[in-house]
């Protein structure tokens, strides 16, 4: 039995092993050529550490990360943690910095090419996931608000849940225009929602553009290593405000868990396939999106604060910052079943946001309760 556990560990470490590889890989990409070039491959090794997450030892070009770590923590925490190693060793062998302390000027340079933070060091506090990091931010009187308004929107009256979600997103909407509007500080942040996988259905970039355009956060798929398949996959990033990023990540918890419960029901009897779940989805995503933008139409013509739809241009730099290279993908057009996202459309005009937003479930995920 024992035999047997070690060799699997040794497989799925082998198989970590590989995907820092891959990730060192993907991570080149965000420097410039003249840095890029002069990069070389290192080793890579896991071991038992208990002070640190991580280290890069020029001596033996090795970059070296903790059992712990790549064992108990998800993808991008390690991620994280490989791109900090990165930097120590872009700031050793390219940009000249042996002779510098460990977090010198070399060091600092190495991670605004790199978009290394910088801080992941020693006992750092890793994220866990979007409750790691998010999920536990100070509970301010516009937070404690929206949580009771989302309280409200369990009412089995459909028109008092709706008016206490639409009373929601409108704290939403007005935080976000006074924090652009006052030049308030705001600190940004990056979560994964969901799991890094080989391939996407539809739904799933569409409930991705659904959070940006009314959840004040910027979505883009990037690159990541799926260690169950060994290959680089995609997973959805969103970016924003921690309050911004903690709301959008509980409505995507929210929506897919929604979708899953009505398609279930919707297709009891049916025996439909994948392709009819992914049209009733869309359906769904489709319907609420509008009921979302007729609301949204509704408090401009109100004129409620003298709302106004605003970017945050300093989102829209950290963006560009964290973000340098990016390309669009269109997708072919596929035939849809226009009886099921009718249906699927009727369901998502009837959702509606609701409970409290923050609830840690043992896997420590933004959960309903």
């Amino acid at each position: 039995m024992k035999q047997a556990a070690f060799h699997i560990q040794e497989d799925l470490e082998r198989r970590i092993l590989h995907g820092l590889s891959c990730e060192w890989d993907t991570a080149l990409w965000v420097l410039p050529p003249s840095l890029r070039e002069k990069m070389r491959k290192p080793l890579f090794g896991i071991r038992d550490m208990k002070t640190r997450w991580g280290y890069w030892s020029g001596k033996n070009r090795e970059i070296v990360l903790s059992r712990q770590l790549v064992l108990t923590h998800p993808w991008q925490a390690v991620r994280e943690v490989l791109r900090h190693e990165m930097a120590h060793q872009l700031a050793e062998e390219v940009l000249e910095g042996g002779g510098e302390p460990p977090h010198g000027p070399c060091f600092k340079e190495a991670c605004q090419q790199l978009r290394a933070d910088p801080a992941v060091s020693g006992r750092y506090r890793l994220l866990d996931d979007a409750a790691s990091k998010v999920g536990k931010i100070r509970e301010d009187t516009m937070m404690v608000r929206i949580r009771k308004l989302m309280s409200l929107a369990q009412s089995q009256n459909q028109h008092e849940a709706e008016a206490a979600m639409a009373k929601a997103h409108e704290l939403v909407e007005k935080y976000n225009i006074d924090l652009v509007r006052l030049d308030q500080h705001r600190k940004f942040v990056s979560i994964f929602l969901g799991e890094a996988l080989l391939r996407h259905f539809r739904e799933e970039h569409q409930l991705a553009v659904l959070l940006q355009k009314f959840y004040y956060v910027y979505g883009i798929w990037v690159s990541s290593y799926v260690v169950e398949k060994g290959k680089m996959g995609r997973v959805l990033e969103i970016s924003g405000t921690e309050k911004n990023v903690q709301i959008a990540a509980y409505v995507y918890d929210f929506v897919n868990r929604f979708i899953a419960v009505q398609w279930r029901e919707y297709n009891r009897d049916k025996g439909l396939n994948r392709y009819r779940r992914t049209d009733f989805a869309l359906g769904v995503l489709q319907g609420f999106s509008r009921k979302l933008e007729r609301q949204s139409q509704q408090r401009r013509s109100d004129n409620v604060y003298g709302l106004v739809k605003a970017e945050d241009p300093l989102l829209k730099q950290y963006t560009s910052y964290r973000y340098p290279y990016t390309r669009t993908n269109r997708r072919k057009p596929l035939r849809q079943s226009t009886t099921v996202l009718k249906d699927g459309e009727k369901a998502g005009k009837k959702l509606v946001i609701s409970k409290a937003i923050r609830h840690e479930g043992k896997h420590k995920g933004l959960l309903l309760e």
